[in-house]
């Protein structure tokens, strides 16, 4: 539950209350009423008015630009990946892999010398 104060952007307009999608605003009060779909209470400065908001329809500030932050981050190193033809960056960052996962891979592959050895006697054998 989100505190009295923060500041909030509208992100969806569920209800269709032609609310401000992408304005901010501020929670002012909690709808604590269970029989209705409303959660919080909006202060749109920009409008200067009040809207009676469901929870899914807003989002506090800090978290969009955290979210927007890390999506610049993520285009730039795509883009530094392709600048530098860095093909393992590129798989790394587009399929989310990590370096473990990797090596587990490489180390399936990799045999042992004395195995090789073992494949090719038992082949010989056949």
């Amino acid at each position: 539950m989100l505190r009295l104060g923060e500041k909030i952007i509208v992100i969806a307009d569920s209800l269709e209350q032609n609310l401000p999608i992408g304005g901010y605003g501020y929670i002012i009060a909690y709808d604590r009423n269970n029989d209705n779909v409303f959660d919080y209470v909006v202060r749109v400065p920009k409008d200067n008015k009040h809207y009676y908001v469901p929870a899914s329809d807003i989002e506090l500030e800090e978290v969009l630009l955290h979210q927007q932050a890390d999506q610049v981050e993520r285009e730039a190193l795509i883009d530094f990946a392709l600048a530098t033809k860095n093909e393992e960056l590129f798989r790394k960052i587009m399929n989310g892999e990590t370096n473990g996962q990797q090596e587990v891979e490489r180390d399936k592959d990799v045999q042992s010398t004395e195995d090789f050895i073992k494949q090719i006697g038992l082949k010989a054998w056949i």
